[in-house]
């Protein structure tokens, strides 16, 4: 219970949590109006950045969620012109993470990280179709240990987003459900694969390292 109340937090949110902790004090002194609702923020900014633990399926035969949010787009395109996948149809779910989502995100399988690749660019809303051709984002290509399928994880900043934050790199194992970093303030997380039958659907709220998005056919 205590851990659901106050889950841990990730490393990026210690820096901003301390900022708006003395920040909230010193206006505290002045003003118990204002004070309270520094005080507010100040519990926003705690609950943004809390990294709970997650428990995945541990089954290969699915992919789980890379992200908590709403599921707003399920489409068939081409892959990533940065990773030369341009040629590749994949199926494509985006994930849209508000500003009360937990915004650590996941791997959906156990697999190697093959390549990762980060693009700088602008800050549009990310619910947004040229979001992921734009906006500042990463790119993330992971082979499967079991089966041997590539996948492909996009963190695409948003409006308010000012930071892709990567916890891992190029040639790291990863089991499903790991952390592969997070996105401040307000952002999206595409997710790109192949062969699978589609299990999410829009509109739907899902977990990240948990939620099943699809399924080997």
């Amino acid at each position: 219970m205590f851990n659901t109340i106050f889950p841990k937090i990730h490393k990026e949110g210690y820096k901003f949590l301390a900022i708006s902790i003395i920040v909230t004090f010193f206006v505290l002194l002045f003003s118990k109006f204002l004070g309270l609702f520094f005080t507010l923020i100040t519990i926003w900014v705690y609950y943004f950045f809390r990294d709970p633990e997650r428990y995945s399926i541990n089954n290969d035969d699915f992919l789980v969620s890379p992200a908590d949010g709403l599921i707003t787009k399920i489409t068939e395109q081409k892959g990533p012109l940065e990773l030369q996948l341009e040629n590749t149809t994949f199926t494509k779910v985006s994930v849209f993470m508000n500003v009360f989502n937990c915004h650590v995100n996941r791997t959906p399988l156990t697999g190697k990280i093959e390549e990762i690749n980060y693009k700088p660019g602008k800050f549009i809303n990310a619910s947004l179709d040229k979001a992921s051709e734009e906006n500042e984002r990463n790119y993330y290509k992971i082979k499967c240990k079991t089966t041997g399928e590539e996948i492909i994880i996009v963190q695409i900043a948003g409006l308010i987003a000012r930071r892709i934050v990567c916890d891992v790199e190029q040639g790291q194992e990863l089991k499903q459900g790991d952390r592969i970093g997070m996105i401040r303030f307000g952002s999206r997380v595409d997710i790109f694969f192949k062969n699978k039958k589609v299990l999410a659907k829009v509109g739907q709220n899902v977990i990240a390292g948990e939620s099943l998005i699809a399924s080997n056919r």
